[in-house]
């Protein structure tokens, strides 16, 4: 009769890393202080057996290969109903591909794979809920509103459970939510652990691998915003994407931070209302003011995330300062750029922002990290320092360089193309910017070298 071993092994919270006694620092990732313990339990038999869906085809041993030999074709994606998810995945899911979404709590991870599942119509879905029961699952399915007559439904966290039911149903697509509340019986740690989430995710990943089916997993963030778990999780999935935005907007983002079958830069926006998660295909319409009137310290700036232009607007507020350390807050854009950007209007331009507070917004509750933005915050400072509004008919893309040069951005054509799809006037870039590719120019384009020589044109 075989004997079970049970042992206790310390796992990393941050890189996943195994060591039998506990350590104050992590060999693997050099953190200190991430070691917590856990029960780990092995049969001799049941550690190393096939899993349970496992075909006869799919237990054959790999051979090896030439590498002229391996068919590079590439394999046609499943494109989906929403434009705004292929975008992001890079042209539509990948059969056998393995995606993991991270976001904060109520974000709406789970309305937005809940619909994405209900409009593949054409495929056999199953979702499988560890926190939800199969009513409260209907009832979001309702609301949403879509019919689709192959969407399965199951709430099982136990992984042997659940691939009995997969191997049954053998279904097209399978959707996780989420991957921290699965349990491995091989494993005797709780469900959320380092080595249970470990185990389940690579159980998830061999059965997307050999059966060719896409799978998504939703996972949870912690309070940093990093996704929780191991880090090895992150290197075990082929697709991680981080779901975001601000509670108090409608506005949620897709982002894509590892991509092994497309771009790590795209983002998909949504607009989030009672009835689902509305793909927004084309936010510079709705992201540019809402005012009757010429303001000061607003700039409309021309920025690039992922593959598409998006026009926003950069909003700034400087004010004196009455407490004895000028404030700087910032919403939306790195704030130690402010600093720089701040430093340079002092040194090259002149304007004394050391005793002013100030404030800055990128409208929309977005989060953009593009360099481009510098010379719109820059504007929007320089007008709300002058309390002299810039013409919302002027659009604007430049980095700022530390001797207050403005420097050249790429893919200027396409800035250009969507400003003048929304009736801009001038667009104002870098000097050094190459010699544009567009003939004949919907708008005109001003080319400016230095902040001093935009302030001039401008104000």
């Amino acid at each position: 009769m075989a004997t079970s071993k049970t042992k206790t092994a310390f796992f990393c919270n941050n890189c996943g890393y195994e060591s039998a006694k506990w350590l104050g620092k992590c060999p693997a990732c050099n953190q200190w202080n991430t070691f917590v313990q856990e029960i780990v339990h092995k049969e001799e038999k049941e550690a190393d057996a096939k899993a349970i869906w496992q075909t006869t085809e799919s237990k054959k041993s790999a051979k090896i290969v030439h590498i002229n030999d391996i068919d590079t074709q590439e394999q046609p994606r499943m494109e989906t109903p929403d434009e705004e998810f292929n975008r992001v995945l890079g042209g539509g899911i990948v059969p056998g591909s393995i995606v993991l979404v991270a976001g904060e709590p109520g974000i709406g991870k789970s309305t937005l794979f809940l619909q994405l599942g209900l409009l593949m119509s054409d495929k056999r879905v199953l979702y499988i809920s560890g926190e939800e029961s199969g009513k409260q699952v209907k009832m979001r399915a309702d609301r949403l509103n879509i019919r689709h007559e192959d969407f399965y439904l199951l709430s099982e966290t136990n992984t042997q459970k659940l691939f009995a039911e997969i191997k049954a149903l053998q279904p097209e697509i399978l959707i996780v939510d989420s991957i921290q509340t699965l349990e491995s019986p091989f494993i005797e740690s709780g469900a959320g652990s380092v080595s249970q989430i470990k185990q389940t995710a690579g159980e998830l990943q061999k059965f997307a691998k050999e059966t060719n089916t896409p799978v998504f997993l939703i996972g949870h963030i912690t309070k940093d915003g990093s996704i929780a778990g191991p880090k090895v999780l992150e290197h075990m999935v082929d697709t991680v994407l981080q779901f975001e935005g601000d509670r108090h907007y409608n506005y949620r983002l897709l982002r894509t931070q590892k991509n092994r079958f497309g771009s790590t830069n795209e983002l998909g926006i949504y607009d989030m209302h009672g009835a689902g998660l509305k793909p927004v295909l084309n936010p510079s319409e709705i992201l540019i003011g809402q005012k009757d009137e010429a303001l000061g310290g607003s700039a409309i700036a021309a920025c690039i995330e992922g593959m598409r232009p998006l026009l926003l607007e950069v909003q700034a507020l400087v004010t004196q300062s009455v407490y004895g350390t000028p404030q700087r807050t910032v919403s939306g854009y790195d704030s130690r750029r402010l600093q720089l950007l701040l430093a340079v209007l002092e040194k090259r331009g002149g304007f004394m922002f050391a005793s002013k507070d100030v404030f800055v917004n990128i409208a929309g509750g977005l989060k953009i990290e593009d360099p481009s933005l510098d010379l719109a915050v820059v504007m929007a400072l320089l007008s709300s320092y002058e309390d002299a509004p810039v013409n919302h008919k002027f659009c604007f893309a430049g980095e700022i360089g530390l001797s207050g040069e403005i420097r050249a951005v790429n893919r200027i054509e396409q800035r250009i193309m969507e400003a003048s799809k929304l009736g801009f006037e001038k667009f104002f870039i870098s000097k050094y910017n190459a010699s544009l590719m567009l003939r004949d120019l919907p708008m005109e384009v001003v080319r400016v070298g230095k902040v001093e020589d935009i302030y001039r044109l401008v104000f």
